[in-house]
């Protein structure tokens, strides 16, 4: 263990058999001759006494001198134990956060009973809900990227410093072959397209990076949009000097926090040099600036780029909080097979706080009104190879309207499987007048809900499941009203 941690194991465990004798910190000073500062200092975790120290207050406390100094904790705060034992506070860059590791050791060292408890309830609804380490360290992810507007200005400025230093053409779209070039001559990589065909088992990856060898296995179902995309985060696995990293895409496996963060600055990396910053803000300035909502060039902005439509909203998410003060909006990809009414959301961020659209129990069903399901539907029944549509949602039961954007695509390395990606901007005054586009009377406009287990939309017809969770709040509320009633009449 750290040595911190076991500081701070024995002072909660002084401070707790201080506590329960009645004792204070001036009483136990009297009692063993140590300085009530020097005892503070040690309950506080900040210093571990010498052995003759601990002999002393094992004698006056009247407690066996190995309890003292054993790491067990009893069952009050054996959370926080295994908190501090399981090492995930090192985990964890708190300083991402603006908290300095110290902060939670004087908080769990200055109400031990209080931490223990918040401790004992995040790790029962953890399990209750199946709340896995990977869960933990996307959603720090999330919450980093949304406490920063999904906006990283220095890793904006590292990806015109590389095209500078490598001569990349950001003003006009590049290909894979450009960036291919970059990493077999300047990093010596070694590109092999058959091997990973080979293995059966893999058939779900679209590359593996070998460091040994520096060789990078590409699946041969790839197009160019997801080729130009890997060799970008190649090359700012590269660039920004990262070492500490994943190497599969999609991944699957971590060995800490920092590889899951390097993972998204190598992905935002990407983003930005496929979808430059300018040229993108320079586009969607024209097709805000269209009186109505012009479908054909927003699907020619999206085709602008050597990227799949994901990349694209994905740095939609990027750009619009920076470049046109949009912060409330959100971002959701959902899956779907064909032949099921069964709809995954597999990832979503949300900018300025949680939007409507959200991640509920799985055993409810997602609104059949959302145009990020309807999407599916339509590629599902087309041969085309990208849907596209836009809606006004009106969440009745939030008091919330959104402009929701969705694309939907076939996966590729999934048999009848297909993604929709989808953002959702929050409609406000604001919003009005940035789109000019606003009074589209074109633009369908759709009452939704949540979930179909909490949508009070009346006689629905594509509702999947009765609206069970408005019910019982709304039985609970009779419930208390006539309770209420009836301490009104006992008072009179």
């Amino acid at each position: 263990m750290e040595q911190e941690y076991i500081k701070l194991i024995f002072g909660l465990k002084l401070k707790q058999i201080r506590t329960d004798k009645n004792l204070s910190l001036f009483g136990l000073s009297k009692i063993s001759g140590l300085s009530k500062s020097y005892l503070n200092e040690i309950e506080k975790g900040k210093k571990y006494p010498k052995p003759d120290k601990i002999a002393i207050l094992s004698e006056k406390l009247d407690v066996p001198y190995d309890q003292m100094v054993s790491l067990k904790l009893d069952k009050n705060l054996a959370p926080i134990g295994e908190l501090l034992q399981s090492k995930i506070l090192k985990e964890i860059p708190l300083e991402l956060f603006g908290i300095k590791e110290s902060n939670l050791i004087d908080i769990v060292s200055n109400a031990p009973a209080k931490v223990n408890a918040f401790i004992s309830t995040i790790i029962e609804i953890a399990q209750h809900y199946n709340f896995s380490r990977e869960s933990f360290f996307l959603a720090s992810v999330r919450s980093f990227q949304e406490a920063n507007n999904n906006y990283f200005d220095d890793l904006e400025q590292q990806v015109l410093k590389f095209s500078k230093a490598y001569q990349v053409d950001l003003t006009s779209p590049f290909t894979s072959k450009d960036i291919e070039e970059i990493l077999i001559e300047e990093y010596g990589y070694i590109i092999n397209e058959t091997e990973l065909s080979t293995y059966e088992a893999l058939e779900n990856l679209r590359s593996v990076f070998v460091p040994k060898t520096k060789t990078l296995l590409l699946a041969d179902g790839i197009d160019e949009a997801q080729r130009t995309f890997i060799y970008s985060k190649e090359i700012a696995y590269n660039f920004l000097g990262i070492t500490d990293r994943l190497y599969t895409f999609p991944w699957i496996k971590f060995e800490s926090f920092d590889q899951v963060l390097n993972n998204f600055y190598a992905s935002y990396f990407a983003g930005a040099l496929v979808i430059p910053k300018e040229a993108l803000t320079l586009q969607l300035e024209a097709v805000f600036e269209k009186p109505s909502f012009d479908e054909a060039l927003f699907v020619k902005t999206m085709n602008a780029f050597n990227a799949s439509p994901e990349s694209f909203y994905q740095r939609l998410t990027n750009i619009l909080p920076k470049a046109f003060n949009i912060q409330n909006l959100f971002f959701l990809r959902f899956t779907h097979k064909l032949g099921t009414e069964k709809f995954h959301l597999k990832k979503e961020l949300h900018l300025s706080h949680q939007h409507s659209p959200r991640a509920n129990e799985t055993n409810e069903h997602y609104c059949r009104r959302w145009v990020s399901l309807n999407v599916l539907k339509d590629i599902s029944k087309s041969k085309k190879s990208h849907e596209f549509d836009i809606q006004m949602s009106n969440y009745v039961g939030d008091n919330a309207k959104y402009l929701v954007l969705s694309s939907a695509t076939k996966d590729p390395f999934r048999e009848h499987q297909y993604r929709s990606i989808s953002i959702g901007l929050l409609i406000n005054k604001q919003l009005e007048r940035k789109l000019k586009f606003f009074e589209d009377k074109n633009i369908k406009t759709e009452e939704v809900g949540v979930t179909c287990e909490r949508c009070s939309i009346q006689n629905c017809e594509v509702r999947q499941a009765p609206a069970l969770a408005l019910e019982r709040a709304a039985k609970n509320k009779k419930i208390e009203q006539i309770v209420e009633e009836l301490n009104q009449k006992s008072v009179r």
